[in-house]
């Protein structure tokens, strides 16, 4: 990477199939490391960073590049973030149009100290969730997430412009948009119902090992839809209040994955062991959902996740791993017992010097065949 936060130019080389773990002190750019790896992956920070943010003070980009292998074949990612212009990303030296494209090459989890917000925080981040699992699983679900978004900004566009006011054009457009948002809408969440439904066990499962005989209280996930019966019938129906509202009130953009302890809100009455200890049972749920669906477990990225936990829970979670490439981070002692393919001092790995030349820009398209548009 170059010119990525503070780091001017890194090269790093994890075990291809056990565990790195970057050692550092706080500020020695551990985590950015990691946010970069996963940016290649899913072309969005993990910390949810802007894309000014990630480009190093005084540069006006910054370049990632991955090179990875997958099912016997060599893969290259190409992300480069322009601080005051246009973003873009290549896959195989071309372009890559949706970050759901990335999915199929490579699927990451990440643990972080944020993924508190995943139990405490609002629903976006629990449909984030379940959308990334689902593309994981399902290579056609990309397409269908990028359709569902197109058309949820069309119809936004075209509230804001109508301001209020009901014409014969304007319903006629809204007529179009609902019938492709109900089409859509409909079966992404008919594909995070059933996602959610097969996660529920494997949460409960991850949740128990993770409590270390303790708060063992029965965890339950459901798929709460923002509307009842048809799509299209809740769209008309709320057509009125959109208007008003300027914003598109029903669909699926506002359903929630609601979480829960015995019947009780996870969100607002459990104490926050026991939300964090959910949070991380959430992650390793979907861990191993895609792994077992693909036959391919994602690449284990792990920010700083042991000083957040107490030993007993820190070795539950270190018991609980699967098998695979996982990148970690730390600045406290790893749990007694844990296995460790490689340790890499971040220090050691920051002292080059900024690459020249076509490291800092993306590779040059490769060439299509004759014939190819």
């Amino acid at each position: 990477m170059v010119d990525f936060r503070s780091l001017r130019s890194v090269c790093l080389e994890p075990d291809p199939a056990g565990t790195t773990v970057l050692t550092g002190a706080n500020g020695t750019g551990k985590t950015t490391l990691l946010e970069a790896v996963g940016y290649a992956a899913t072309l969005r920070s993990f910390r949810g960073g802007t894309r000014e943010a990630m480009v190093r003070a005084g540069a006006d980009r910054a370049l990632v590049r991955a090179t990875l292998e997958r099912e016997g074949r060599p893969a290259l990612i190409e992300a480069e973030l322009v601080a005051n212009g246009r973003s873009r990303a290549q896959l195989n030296r071309q372009p890559v149009r949706s970050r759901h494209q990335l999915a199929r090459v490579v699927a990451v989890t990440v643990f972080s100290p944020v993924d508190l917000a995943l139990v405490q925080g609002g629903p976006s981040g629990r449909r984030e969730l379940l959308d990334e699992a689902l593309v994981a699983v399902d290579p056609t679900a990309g397409e269908l997430l990028d359709r569902v978004d197109r058309v949820l900004r069309q119809r936004a566009a075209l509230l804001r412009q109508a301001g209020g006011r009901v014409g014969p054009d304007v319903l006629h457009t809204l007529e179009v948009w609902d019938d492709r948002l109900a089409a859509g809408g409909e079966t992404l969440a008919t594909g995070r119902q059933g996602l959610a439904g097969r996660l529920g066990p494997l949460v409960g499962e991850a949740y128990r090992a993770l409590a270390a005989g303790r708060d063992l209280e029965g965890v339950t996930l459901a798929y709460q839809r923002s509307w009842e019966g048809p799509l299209l019938d809740a769209l008309r129906a709320a057509r009125r209040d959109d208007l008003r509202r300027a914003v598109t009130t029903v669909g699926p953009h506002r359903d929630d994955l609601v979480l829960g302890f015995d019947g009780r809100d996870a969100r607002t009455q459990a104490s926050q062991g026991q939300q964090r200890c959910l949070a991380l049972s959430l992650r390793l749920a979907v861990h191993r959902l895609v792994a077992a669906e693909t036959g391919t477990a994602p690449l284990l990225l792990l920010d700083d996740v042991f000083s957040e936990l107490d030993p007993d829970r820190s070795r539950a979670l270190v018991c609980s791993l699967p098998p695979g490439q996982a990148l970690l981070t730390t600045a406290v002692p790893l749990p007694e017992g844990m296995e460790v393919a490689r340790v890499v001092p971040v220090a050691s790995l920051t002292t080059a010097p900024a690459t020249a030349g076509h490291d800092e820009r993306l590779s040059a398209p490769a060439p299509r065949p004759e014939g190819v548009p």
